[in-house]
């Protein structure tokens, strides 16, 4: 189970508005597990104004 503390982890640094695309880059670039890196790959394909947007998404 993904908690919202991996998902903010693995987005740390990242630089917002993001695309899910990049999103998802990030992730996997900066060590994200692959349970991390699924989760964000299931948001909806749209632009995040920050990280607590893509928690949402992911939680939602």
């Amino acid at each position: 189970m993904v908690s919202p503390i991996d998902i903010q982890k693995a987005l740390g640094g990242m630089d917002y508005p993001a695309t899910k695309e990049q999103i998802v880059k990030h992730a996997q670039e900066h060590g994200g597990s692959d349970e991390v890196v699924k989760a964000l790959k299931g948001i909806d394909d749209r632009e995040y104004e920050g990280p607590s947007g893509v928690s949402a998404a992911v939680f939602d």
